[in-house]
């Protein structure tokens, strides 16, 4: 029997592309809301409560209030907003963050999505914090590009619709500089850090795609450790996982350019460490889409655990186990 899926937020960005990949599944039944009914809370309650599992694509606030409508003790919920990313009685769901998180994720009633941004510098920071390679009070600075549609469709508008009265030319821009970012909580607790990283992201005038890149002097570190040894940890920690991957180190050293759009419509997050052993400095990076592993194909790789299916149902790429250094270009 099919599980019963509601998606609340369905005409937003990520909504959209979650029903696009759950479209045509013979293992899910999407229910939804008529138009007229997406506003009314009897009929959304309805919906939440009558469902085997939601999916909440929603500002915060309103996320915290479709949680609030739900009495059914076997509706299950993945929130795809920021509300419930540290709170307690969530499990996050970043299935790659340690041996047991898929195992929680599956057993869970509550997951919180993780976040574009936190995914990436989550996967780079918490192995090398776990393996005291970088001290949990480190002064971590995180530097990141999205595509302008993690903005969702106020500001796609402003990139796309030429004829409205927000229309921007502009190539590139950063924000979020009064350093109050909302993954910023999010990246300290489960990175396992013990203060707020200075993250500084930007949007770049193309729609989809997300590099994040965390400088490290390896050479003031405690340890002093080497290249090699940050790219070992990181290999160790994601070995055997489907959709985070390390590319090699050897072939890292042959990259000129990374290109944030060269992972788009997949569920994947390829990890480089880009290494001068001269100068005992790594930048390692985070390749991903925003919209695929960064929010769309990461609720769908949870809910495949929460539903005891593979965790790649539905989430078919054309990323080959051989493209170990895709985004060179």
């Amino acid at each position: 029997m099919s599980a019963k899926i509601f998606i609340d937020g369905e005409a937003g960005t990520t909504g959209l592309q979650i029903l696009a990949r759950l479209e045509g599944r013979s293992d899910v039944e999407l229910i939804s809301l008529a138009d007229g009914d997406r506003k009314n809370p009897q009929r959304r309650r309805q919906m939440l409560n009558g469902c085997d599992l939601a999916i909440l694509c929603l500002p915060d606030e309103a996320a915290r209030e479709a949680v609030a409508l739900i009495d059914n003790p076997q509706t299950r919920v993945i929130d795809a907003s920021t509300a419930h990313r540290v709170a307690e009685g969530w499990v996050y769901g970043m299935p790659e963050l340690d041996a047991d998180q898929a195992s929680r994720i599956a057993e869970a009633k509550r997951v919180s999505n993780a976040g574009c941004y936190a995914l990436a510098a989550i996967s780079l920071l918490h192995p090398l914090v776990a393996a005291d390679l970088v001290p949990a009070d480190w002064p971590v600075t995180i530097n990141a590009i999205s595509g302008y549609s993690g903005g969702g469709k106020s500001l796609i508008a402003e990139f796309e619709d030429r004829a409205g009265p927000e229309h921007t030319e502009v190539p590139y821009f950063l924000y979020g500089l009064g350093l109050e970012h909302k993954h910023v909580p999010e990246i300290e607790h489960w990175s396992g850090l013990s203060h707020r990283p200075l993250f500084v992201p930007s949007v770049g005038r193309y729609a989809q795609g997300m590099i994040v890149q965390i400088p490290l002097q390896l050479w003031s570190l405690p340890g002093k450790p080497t290249a090699a040894q940050i790219h070992a940890v990181l290999s160790e920690h994601y070995d055997g996982q489907r959709f985070v991957r390390v590319a090699p180190i050897e072939a890292a050293a042959g990259v000129d350019r990374l290109e944030p759009e060269s992972l788009n419509g997949t569920n994947e997050l390829l990890l480089h460490v880009f290494a001068n052993e001269r100068y005992d400095q790594v930048i390692l990076s985070g390749l991903l889409d925003n919209l695929g592993k960064g929010a769309s194909g990461q609720a769908v790789q949870n809910l495949n655990i929460m539903l005891g299916l593979p965790a790649e149902t539905g989430l078919e790429t054309v990323f080959q186990a051989s493209d170990t250094v895709a985004g060179v270009v």
